[in-house]
């Protein structure tokens, strides 16, 4: 199932296709402040309408993930890396991006990143 998806202001926009019935609630430092619902998929999955030059990234601790955000509105829609279990491009889009997405029948499920 495509999904539509974008930053506040919509200079950030993209589509990702996959099912969407789960939710990581992530408690890391950054995903705590934003209050980020992740679904993750292969970065194949996700078109960008908006040119790589117009999205701000942010990488911190071992710079292993790539924040991506409007430098315009400051929302961050997703975030890439590898998956570190089979090396494939992953990316992790936050489901409140996702306007047609029903966030009350998602199954979320905590994940302790603030303990990696």
């Amino acid at each position: 199932m495509p999904h539509q998806g974008s930053c506040h202001c919509g200079r950030v926009a993209f589509s990702v296709e996959g099912q969407v019935d789960t939710a990581i609630d992530c408690n890391c430092s950054i995903c705590r402040r934003r209050g980020s619902l992740l679904a993750f998929f292969p970065r194949s999955a996700m078109v960008l309408q908006t040119p790589e030059a117009d999205i701000a990234t942010y990488t911190f601790n071992s710079h292993a993930i790539r924040h991506r955000f409007c430098a315009n509105c400051g929302c961050a829609p997703f975030g890439e890396g590898v998956n570190p279990k089979t090396g494939e491009a992953t990316v992790a889009v936050n489901v409140r991006c996702l306007p047609g997405i029903d966030l009350t029948a998602l199954k979320v499920v905590p994940f302790d990143g603030a303990s990696l």
